[in-house]
Parts: C-alpha cells; sequence; structure tokens
C-alpha cells in the first residue's frame, strides 16, 4: 500500500513540479545557452532498480565533454564547472529535470541516489540491495554528505576515498531506509531536503 502512495505522490508533485517550474527551466535553458557552448540538457548513464541502466537528465553545469575527465566532481570550484553551473549546483538546481525520470517511473522523488556502472560493479551482495528499490532524487545519505565534493577535494586520491569510505557509507545508510519505506519517512526526507537547500544559500 505504501508504494502505491508513494507513486502517487511521486506523479503529483513531479507532475505539478514540471508545470510550476517551466518559466524557470526556460529561464535556466536561456542562461545556460548564453554561458557556454553545449546543450541545455546532461544526460548521463544511471543504474536504477534491478540493475537496470537509464538516462538520468540534468541541466549542464560542466563545460561539454568533462565527464571523460572523470565522473567525479572533486571540490566546489572544480575548474569544469561553468559559471552559472556553480549558481544550479549550490541550489541542486541541476538536478530538477529528474523530475522527468521520475514521471517516466525509472526515479521516485525519495530514494538512494542512481549510481554509474563503473561503480555499482563494485557494490558486495549486501550492497546490491539498493538495487532492489527505485533510485531517488533526495535520500538521506546525500543529506549526511552533502558536502561531499568539498571532502574529495581535500584528498590525494578521490576515487579511491570515494570508493573505500563515502560510497559504503551512503550505501549504509541507505540500506537502512529501505528496510522501513513509509510514507512518514517519504516525507521527512522531503522536507530535511528543502530545509537543507535553504540553509545552503546563507
Amino acid at each position: 500500500m505504501n508504494k502505491f502512495f508513494i507513486r502517487f505522490f511521486d506523479i503529483l508533485f513531479s507532475l505539478s513540479g514540471l508545470i510550476i517550474l517551466l518559466p524557470l527551466f526556460i529561464l535556466f535553458s536561456v542562461a545556460i545557452l548564453i554561458d557556454s557552448r553545449g546543450p541545455v540538457f546532461y544526460r548521463q548513464s544511471r543504474v536504477g532498480k534491478y540493475d537496470r541502466d537509464f538516462l538520468l537528465w540534468k541541466f549542464r553545469t560542466m563545460k561539454t565533454g568533462s565527464d571523460k575527465e572523470g565522473l567525479l566532481t572533486v571540490g566546489s570550484k572544480d575548474s569544469r564547472i561553468t559559471r552559472f553551473g556553480y549558481f544550479l549546483r549550490r541550489f541542486k538546481l541541476d538536478e530538477l529535470p529528474q523530475l522527468i525520470n521520475v514521471m517516466s517511473g525509472e526515479m521516485s522523488l525519495v530514494g538512494p541516489r542512481p549510481e554509474v556502472r563503473k561503480y555499482v560493479d563494485l557494490y558486495t551482495d549486501e550492497q546490491r540491495r539498493v538495487l532492489f528499490v527505485k533510485p531517488g532524487i533526495t535520500d538521506l545519505a546525500s543529506l549526511s554528505y552533502y558536502d561531499e565534493n568539498d571532502m574529495l577535494a581535500q584528498s590525494e586520491d578521490p576515487d579511491k576515498m570515494y570508493i573505500e569510505v563515502i560510497m559504503p557509507a551512503k550505501i549504509s545508510i541507505n540500506l537502512k531506509f529501505i528496510k522501513d519505506p513509509t510514507l512518514k519517512n517519504y516525507f521527512t526526507t522531503i522536507f530535511k531536503t528543502i530545509g537543507k537547500i535553504i540553509r545552503s544559500g546563507h
């Protein structure tokens, strides 16, 4: 029953969001095109429920082709990020197009953040349990590691730190969450995310 209501609210909120935010989407699109060459949106292959790949939607915040230099964003001042991209990332506004993924059923508003195949292939059998549920736009793990990019910037080997420290810690948090996928946890995570974004702008 919880799954039914969560899907109902996913559709309600994502559809409402896409309609209400349409003027903002247009404004952001113009700003992105003015700021740097390339497409408005960035679509990246991620791993979803049942280990199936899907294309994640984001506003493009980096120079075209930046993903060839590495999949991790290191520090809040990564040189690959565009000027307008800094603004979008600061308030997590680059994630808004993922409402399209929610509408299509590939994602939920709340759930483990979808990972790229490179890192999913390193999961243990226990960690792969996070693939039994839909990935989400936000989760408690992402809130706990809100400053993840800055943490990676302080490491001599960001990729190793992500694989050995950050990734296992985030998965551990998500495994606890998916054991109790209630509407209460669903809305609590949404409200905590909104609060975190507001506080980050101060």
